[in-house]
C-alpha cells in the first residue's frame, strides 16, 4: 500500500488551544470519538516518530483517534511522488483545464518528471498556486453558481493533500456529517435520515439550506478552525496560497476574500472543517444541553434536516442557530429554509385541528412524505424522486436527443439506456416504483419525438415505439434495500443520528 512506503511521521504536539467556535463534546457514533473542548492548557510532550510500528497515514489516524487534542506538525512528506501520481490518476481525463490551459493529456506526456518536479517545488516553498478560471452553471432556481476550475498542477496537489488531511479529519467529523466524505454517500445520509425519523419520536422537521455556503466562508476563521489540528506551517501555507489565488474572469483577475471556489479539489474537505467547528460540535451540544425530546440531525454539505419531537424545541433552535451563524459570517437561505409538522403524529394531529396533510419537504432528491402501510395503516416514511429533478433532466434529455437525432437507432438506444440505469442507480428506492416508471414513459416519449422528426414521412407509431423501448430500456426495479436494513446493517446498532 501507499501508506506503507512513507517514513514514520514527524513530532506530534498535543495541545490546548483557545477554541470558541467548537463549544462541546462530538458524537461518538460511526467511528467518531469524543472530541474535547480546546481550552486554555499546558503544552504536552509529543510522541516521537520511533514510538510506534505503524508508518505513514496509518499512524496519523492512530493518533488523531486516540488524541483529540493533538496538533500535527509535520505532514508535508506524506504529499510524495506516489501520492502526487495517485491523485493525477484519480482526476478526470477529460475535465476542463484551468487558466494555464494545461490539460490531463498534456500533463501526462512527461508525467513522472511533471511530478518529480512538483514534489520538488512543494517541498522547497517554490510553489506558486494559479488562480481559478471562474464559469457558471445553472442552479435549480434559476440563479447562476459560479465555479472556480483549478489548474492541472493545483488539481494533483490539493487532491494529494486532502487525503492526507483525511486521515486527520475523518476522525473528528461526527456521525450525521455526509457530505464529501470517503466512504459515505448520499444514500448513506438518506438512509441515516429515515432510520432517525422512522426511529424517534420526531414530530416537527427543520429543512435547512446555507445561503451561498461556500461563497461565504471567513478565511481567518478558517485558518483557525484548521490550526486546532494542524501546527505544520507549511501545510497552513499551502492552503493560505490556494485562499489568496483568487479568480480570473474574462481575463480580470478578482481576488477571494471570502469563500473557496466550488469545484476545487480541497474545497469540500475545506467546507466541512468549517460546518464542523461553526454546525457540527455546537448542534450537538445543544441538543445535548437544551432539548426536551428527541433530536435527529443529517448534514450533507451545506444542506441539512433537524428533526424535533418538541415544536418549542425546533423553534428555539432556530433562532439560536441563526445568531450562531451569523458571528461566523453565515446565514440560512430564507426562501429554503422552513420548518413543518412532519413525523409518525403529523397526520393524526393536524387531522385534529382541521388541517389539511402534512406537508413534505426535499432533501437530496428526493421528495419525503408521511405515509402509512397498507396492512396495519402505521407510520411509514414514503420517499418519491423529487419533480424538480425530473423535470430538469428530462430537459436535458430533450437537448441532447436533438443533437443525436440523426444518429442510429441503435446508438441512441444505447444511450439512453444509459441515462435510464444511471437514474435507477440512484432513485430506485423501495415505494418509488411508480415515479422510475413515470420517467421512463417520459424518456420514451422524448425519443418518439426525435425520431419523428427525422423525417416528415416517418411510419412510426406508439406499438413500433414500444418495441423498440422493450429492446433498448430497461424496465424498472428496485434495487436499494430499506433504509432502516441498510442503515442497521452498517451502524451495527449504534444511533444514526446521536
Amino acid at each position: 500500500m501507499m501508506d506503507d512506503r512513507e517514513k514514520s511521521d514527524g513530532l506530534v504536539v498535543p495541545v490546548k488551544l483557545p477554541n470558541n467556535a467548537q463549544g462541546g463534546a462530538a458524537e461518538a457514533v460511526e467511528g467518531s470519538g469524543s472530541a474535547k473542548g480546546n481550552t486554555a492548557g499546558e503544552t504536552r510532550s509529543g510522541l516521537g516518530a520511533g514510538q510506534s510500528a505503524l508508518s505513514g497515514l496509518g499512524r496519523v489516524r492512530r493518533v488523531a483517534a486516540t488524541d483529540k487534542e493533538a496538533r500535527f506538525t509535520a505532514l508535508l512528506h506524506h504529499v510524495d511522488v506516489d501520492r502526487l501520481r495517485a491523485a493525477y490518476l484519480a482526476l478526470k481525463p477529460r475535465a476542463a483545464p484551468g487558466v494555464d490551459g494545461v490539460t490531463w493529456e498534456d500533463y501526462g506526456l512527461e508525467l513522472e518528471e511533471n511530478l518529480r518536479d512538483l514534489h520538488a517545488r512543494v517541498h522547497r516553498g517554490a510553489y506558486r498556486a494559479r488562480p481559478s478560471r471562474r464559469v457558471f452553471i445553472p442552479k435549480p432556481d434559476g440563479r447562476l453558481r459560479p465555479l472556480g476550475i483549478a489548474a492541472l498542477e493545483d488539481k494533483i496537489l490539493q487532491r494529494a493533500l486532502v487525503e492526507v488531511l483525511n486521515a486527520i479529519y475523518e476522525t473528528d467529523f461526527l456521525g450525521f456529517s455526509y457530505g464529501f466524505r470517503p466512504g459515505r454517500s448520499p444514500h448513506h445520509a438518506l438512509d441515516a435520515l429515515a432510520a432517525g425519523i422512522v426511529g424517534k419520536n420526531v414530530n416537527w422537521v427543520l429543512d435547512a439550506d446555507f445561503s451561498d455556503y461556500f461563497s461565504s466562508l471567513d478565511h481567518q476563521w478558517l485558518m483557525k478552525f484548521l490550526e486546532h489540528r494542524i501546527a505544520d506551517r507549511r501545510i497552513l501555507r499551502l492552503i493560505q496560497k490556494w485562499l489568496a489565488a483568487g479568480v480570473i474572469e474574462n481575463g480580470s483577475w478578482t481576488a477571494f476574500d471570502d469563500g473557496v471556489p466550488q469545484g476545487a479539489s480541497a474545497s469540500p474537505l475545506l467546507g466541512n472543517v468549517y460546518a464542523h467547528y461553526v454546525l457540527d460540535l455546537w448542534a450537538h451540544q445543544w441538543r445535548t444541553r437544551n432539548a426536551h425530546g428527541d433530536v435527529v440531525i443529517v448534514r450533507f454539505a451545506d444542506d441539512f434536516v433537524v428533526g424535533f419531537e418538541h415544536r418549542e424545541d425546533a423553534e428555539q433552535f432556530w433562532t439560536d442557530l441563526r445568531d450562531r451563524l451569523a458571528k461566523f459570517g453565515l446565514e440560512l437561505n430564507a426562501e429554503k429554509t422552513r420548518l413543518i409538522e412532519f413525523g409518525r403524529h403529523a397526520a393524526r394531529d393536524r387531522a385534529a385541528r382541521g388541517l389539511g396533510k402534512p406537508e413534505t419537504f426535499q432533501f437530496l432528491g428526493f421528495t419525503h412524505i408521511c405515509g402509512k402501510t397498507r396492512k396495519s395503516g402505521r407510520f411509514k416514511l414514503v420517499r418519491h424522486t423529487d419533480s424538480k429533478r425530473v423535470r430538469r433532466k428530462l430537459l436535458a434529455v430533450k437537448r441532447e436527443m436533438a443533437r443525436r437525432m440523426h444518429l442510429p437507432i441503435p446508438e441512441q438506444g444505447a444511450w439512453l439506456a444509459s441515462v435510464l440505469s444511471g437514474h435507477y442507480r440512484y432513485y430506485a428506492v423501495p415505494d418509488n416504483i411508480e415515479a422510475l416508471a413515470a420517467f421512463r414513459y417520459l424518456l420514451i416519449r422524448h425519443w418518439l419525438k426525435a425520431l419523428r422528426r427525422r423525417s416528415q414521412k416517418h411510419r412510426l407509431d406508439w406499438q413500433r415505439m414500444d418495441r423498440l423501448a422493450d429492446l433498448w430500456l430497461p424496465l424498472p426495479r428496485i434495487l436499494h434495500p430499506w433504509p432502516e436494513q441498510r442503515f442497521a446493517a452498517i451502524t451495527q446498532g449504534r444511533s444514526p443520528v446521536r
